[in-house]
């Protein structure tokens, strides 16, 4: 049986999926933990392509006709969100939205029996954000759909973290031996752990910065370099990723001020001009102009903020893709 829509597609697309040595195997996409170095490359490959296939005009793909995405938010979120909801359009996937406000939540319906019920409408493929760590994968071990981790808590956000490598991947070609600073609200940080995994796994020195309070204990044991001094670090860095702080998630003061927050390691001109004449400037959004770093660097030459966006779309396409794809393979689908 022949998957529908892909022969209309195949004379400009390139699938990765069975290309080479390496094959997805995961049902899943939990986290950058739990995958290789040369599966985190095919699913940056394939973002490449679907990003490639958007600039040339080809916005609107038949790879997913048919499969009915779920997009399960139980936190707030813009770009993320947005950024499944069309990925999955641009593959010609349908979607179902859920959000807990006005959801049987309030009648005492649970998690587990939420996500089955939308599963029960057909949906396949499930993107699921959560504020407890664990979520997603709790999830997967009890529903058939694939489960695409859209951020649980403080552990991990893959996406976010693939796009991230996507982006800096562009800039330099390769990441092998490249040193990148992941600045800011390390403690609270989805985003940083997933960088830091993915980093690691494509042979980035990753070192973390920022106050003593916000950088969890015994972080050194993930193979990083801790720095609580930014103006040591900027002129060994080839990419600066300014974390948001999580206002939301914290419970305590970690610092006395906004202000001494954004003077300390709050990235400005003057730090930029110590900086590496190439040196990158990333912060997943949404970013606190003023406070990890000013209007000028965030809208300036160095600065990839929008292109992060531009592909966190092809990452999520690729995601969703792949996941498909392997469901077919498991069910015995010739593409």
């Amino acid at each position: 049986m022949q998957h529908k829509g892909y022969e209309s597609a195949m004379p400009q697309f390139h699938d990765y999926f069975d290309d080479g040595p390496v094959r997805w195997t995961q049902k899943h996409l939990l986290g950058l933990e739990y995958l290789s170095a040369d599966e985190i490359t095919l699913i940056l490959d394939q973002a490449v392509e679907f990003k490639r296939l958007a600039k040339a005009g080809d916005t609107k793909l038949e790879l997913l006709n048919g499969v009915v995405v779920g997009n399960l938010f139980f936190e707030p979120s813009t770009r993320t969100r947005t950024s499944f909801g069309l990925a999955a359009k641009r593959l010609s996937a349908d979607t179902v939205d859920f959000s807990p406000s006005g959801s049987s939540l309030s009648k005492g319906e649970s998690f587990l029996d939420t996500a089955r019920n939308i599963e029960a409408m057909g949906v396949s493929l499930m993107v699921v954000r959560h504020k407890t760590p664990g979520a997603p994968e709790f999830l997967s071990q009890r529903i058939d759909a694939a489960v695409l981790n859209a951020g649980d808590g403080t552990h991990e956000h893959p996406t976010q973290g693939l796009l991230d490598l996507m982006t800096m991947r562009e800039k330099f070609g390769d990441l092998q031996g490249r040193t990148v600073a992941l600045v800011g609200d390390i403690r609270h940080s989805r985003v940083a752990r997933s960088n830091i995994w993915g980093l690691q796994k494509l042979g980035a020195h990753v070192i973390v910065c920022g106050p003593a309070t916000l950088i969890p204990p015994e972080i050194e044991k993930m193979g990083v370099e801790v720095s609580h001094n930014l103006d040591a670090i900027i002129p060994r860095v080839d990419c600066i990723n300014l974390l948001r702080i999580q206002f939301e998630r914290q419970r305590g003061a970690f610092f006395p001020s906004i202000n001494e927050y954004a003077h300390l390691f709050g990235m400005n001109g003057d730090r930029l001009a110590k900086a590496k004449k190439d040196v990158v400037i990333l912060a997943p959004g949404p970013i606190n102009r003023g406070v990890e770093l000013t209007p000028d660097v965030a809208d300036g030459e160095h600065s990839v903020i929008l292109e992060q966006v531009k592909n966190g779309l092809a990452v999520r396409m690729a995601g969703l893709y792949l996941l498909h794809r392997y469901q077919q393979q498991q069910a015995g689908i010739s593409k």
